[in-house]
């Protein structure tokens, strides 16, 4: 109650508003300033965090690639027979003072797996087996230098990175490898970068993609899982670089950069507490909070006094408006105090003496209303405020069927049926009350208790400055109009209910694609859900042919469609294949509507594609047939002149598959094959192509490949095939392949020649013992 009274006061009001004008205005500029100032230092310090990060990730690349170069050409240099080095070993060892100063130990393995030599010797790890180790099987099988996977070392279990070469002798053979181990807890260069700080608390770390953490400024997190609650880190196993604000383990707001390592599958994470990053925000915001209370403090009581002043003369003019009012004052009010209150003042006096000039003609303005509405067609009819009838016009008299001393001074709700006329009273009390119109369409009584007449009617308030006079009512006869509204809205009901069953969309659009008529159907393939009605059709689908897109052009100025295929695809990313028929109404002419048939012919087109794939698929392995191989191989003969490198044919033709299918069953040699299948397919390029030719043969194109690439990967193929194994009651089932190899030229008259050319060499691959890969040469040029 109090604030209210308080805020009753125009000078108190003046005052608060001045108050929450500055409280306003110093809100919005500290919130922008602080949103802008925030954003920059912000940016700025993720650009901080992502230099050092960028920084710390590259040098880190350097100091690993020179470890790796400086490895791989002492590798280089030992090239010799396995003998002489296991011999020398301890010798060669020794002598790579270099490579003593960039890793904490060197290790001599030879093909085995087994140390032969190592420094420092304290290490006590010759003899040792190391075969097992991850860094030994990548350079045992891929022959290049990598970079291991942090691991337990076997000197006092501590937490490595092994960086290795392979060692080859004069033939090439692989004979061992030499590799320089660096401890992830020793003081090397790991340690030295991970040590870096950003601000007070900022720290970097260092992890591999596969979540392990290599370095890290806080004890004990060496070798130990990354913690992938942060998302941010649990992106950067997955190969994201960046920088964005995150919260850390403990719910604190926190800048992170991760940046990827180009040598190694690791990455450089360095994060900054945001509430230290953005300290200097803090502080300029709270010196702002205290010099804006001062100010209020200082300017409320100033502009408390000041409205006071200005408010006074309207006291007293409220004063002088009142007495007015009750006719203790005849003269006009005086006019004193600020132009607005002395605006007040000359108004009231020009209302007080324009009422006066109102009243005098109201009396002829009622006398030519009743003049005016005596020949009027509607029926017209005055009320006072109790809703009791003062005039009624001739045709509201024949409407109601009496005449009008009849109806003078009785109620106008007693002319309104029983059924409606609550609802007109309501209405007309709130016309009244709201000074608005009241409009309904409501049954009325006549002389004739058996004939219903239905009224449009429309009541408005009659309105003086002081008060309300009575009402003015309009009535029209619409009882024949409603008739004919029904027997419309039937047939109307009957369409669409015939419609609306109906499988196929069906819709009407005026020439600008404003949908005005839309079945359910219709609906579901616009993607709306029945909201279709006044929506623009060409707006919400895209319509397709084989000869390209249909637009609202085609449709207007074509001829009508019968069943042309289309594809339909509207907004929410559905497509549909569509039989469309379209056709045109009231050509021509300014409401020309378009009426569109839409049925769905998805099954009729997916039993084509069906019947597609089967004649051109191995219904058991799901490959190409022999029918589309050769296709596919005639359309590569016809590119070969265009290409670089040449493109290769590989017929294999699996050994000792009849034993299986005699001993295991058909069914475990169906099931070899859709394994051989799939094997096939994951191991040739998305580009290449692979068929069954029947029974247990198989062909596989390589465009552009490369008969060197061919060949290595025929091998890789033959080996596979070779490890398959399918178990069955207790028996191992499995096969070997003989591959023949050709390459395809310009000179090749057609696909039978290739063929000949490689199933020549699947046949030497048998007759040399199975389980090989021959390479036929193509013809020279003639």
């Amino acid at each position: 109650m109090l604030r209210h009274r308080w805020f009753g006061s125009l000078v108190n009001r003046a005052v608060a508003l001045v108050i929450g004008g500055i409280l306003l205005s110093a809100l919005l500029v500290t919130v922008a300033g602080s949103l802008l100032s925030r954003a920059e230092l912000q940016q700025q310090a993720q650009s901080q965090v992502q230099t050092i990060a960028a920084l710390v990730a590259e040098e880190l690349d350097d100091k690993l690639a020179l470890r790796l170069e400086a490895l791989n050409h002492v590798a280089q240099s030992l090239t010799m027979s396995d003998q002489v080095l296991k011999t020398r070993a301890r010798v060669l060892v020794r002598r790579q003072t270099a490579l003593q100063h960039l890793f904490d130990g060197i290790y001599l393995v030879d093909e085995n797996g087994r140390v032969v030599a190592e420094h420092p010797e304290a290490f006590r790890q010759t003899g040792l087996s190391v075969r097992d180790r991850e860094y030994f099987q990548r350079v045992s099988s891929m022959l290049t230098p990598v970079i291991s996977e942090p691991y337990r070392s076997n000197y006092q279990n501590k937490p490595a990175v092994m960086i290795a070469a392979p060692i080859f002798d004069h033939r090439q053979r692989f004979i061992g490898m030499i590799g320089g181990a660096i401890l992830l807890e020793g003081d090397n260069f790991l340690k030295q970068f991970i040590g870096l700080r950003i601000g007070e608390t900022g720290r970097l770390s260092l992890a591999t993609r596969s979540g392990i953490v290599v370095a890290d400024e806080r004890d004990g997190r060496i070798m130990s899982p990354v913690r992938v609650a942060n998302p941010v880190l649990q992106d950067a196993m997955g190969g994201f670089e960046g920088t964005l604000e995150t919260r850390a383990a403990d719910g604190e707001r926190t800048i992170l950069s991760v940046q990827q390592m180009s040598q190694v599958p690791w990455f450089v994470a360095a994060s900054w507490p945001a509430r230290e990053a953005l300290a200097p925000i803090t502080r300029t915001l709270d010196a702002f909070v205290w010099t804006l209370l001062g100010v209020i403090l200082l300017i409320a009581p100033l502009a408390l006094w000041r409205f006071s002043r200005l408010m006074a003369p309207l006291t007293a003019l409220g004063e002088q408006i009142r007495e007015r009012h009750l006719g203790m004052r005849s003269e006009p009010v005086s006019v004193s105090g600020g132009t607005e209150i002395r605006q007040v003042a000359e108004i009231f006096n020009t209302v007080m003496d324009e009422r006066d000039e109102v009243l005098g003609s109201l009396a002829e303005r009622e006398a030519f209303f009743r003049s005016l509405t005596q020949s009027a067609p509607i029926g017209i009819v005055q009320t006072d405020v109790l809703g009791r009838i003062e005039f009624a016009n001739p045709a509201f008299e024949a409407i109601i069927g009496l005449p009008a001393e009849e109806l003078t001074y009785s109620y106008l709700s007693k002319r309104v049926h029983q059924a409606d006329r609550s609802q007109a009273v309501a209405g007309w009390k709130m016309a009244i009350r709201n000074q608005s119109v009241f409009r309904g369409r409501l049954r009325l009584e006549t002389t004739d208790p058996d004939q219903v007449v239905w009224g449009d009617v429309m009541t408005a308030a009659i309105q003086t400055p002081e008060k309300a006079l009575g009402t003015i009512t309009v009535v029209r006869d619409i009882s024949r109009e409603l008739e004919v509204e029904e027997a419309l809205r039937d047939e109307q009901q009957r369409a669409e209910t015939i419609l609306g069953v109906l499988q196929e969309g069906v819709l009407m659009a005026d020439i600008t694609g404003v949908i005005r008529y839309a079945n359910d159907a219709a609906c579901r393939f616009l993607g709306t859900e029945g909201e279709c009605l006044l929506r623009n059709f060409f707006e919400l689908v895209s319509i397709e042919n084989e000869e390209g897109p249909l637009h609202r052009d085609r449709f207007l100025a074509g001829e009508d469609l019968d069943s042309l295929y289309v594809t339909l695809a509207n907004r929410l990313g559905q497509s549909f294949a569509i039989d469309l028929t379209m056709l045109h109404i009231r050509r021509g002419r300014e409401d020309e509507r378009l009426v569109f048939v839409l049925r769905d012919d998805s099954d009729r087109r997916r039993q084509e594609e069906r019947l597609s794939w089967e004649a051109t698929h191995d219904s058991l392995t799901h490959l190409l047939n022999r029918r589309a191989f050769n296709a596919s191989l005639i359309k590569c003969l016809g590119e070969t002149s265009r290409q670089d490198a040449s493109s290769v044919l590989m017929l294999i033709d699996l050994d000792h598959f009849k034993p299986v299918n005699d001993v295991g069953g058909h069914l475990v040699g169906d099931d070899l094959l859709k394994r051989l299948a799939e094997l096939f397919r994951e191991s040739v390029r998305q580009s290449d192509t692979v068929a069954r030719l029947g029974g247990d043969e198989f062909g596989i194109i390589l465009p552009a490949c490369g008969l060197a690439r061919a060949e290595a990967l025929a091998e890789r193929i033959r080996s596979a095939v070779e490890g398959l194994r399918i178990e069955h009651d207790g028996r191992s089932f499995g096969v070997t392949a003989s591959i023949g190899l050709t390459e395809l030229t310009t000179e090749d008259s057609g696909p039978r020649e290739v063929i000949s050319r490689a199933d020549e060499g699947s046949y030497i691959a048998k007759s040399r013992g199975r389980n090989a890969v021959v390479v036929v040469s193509s013809p020279p040029a003639g």
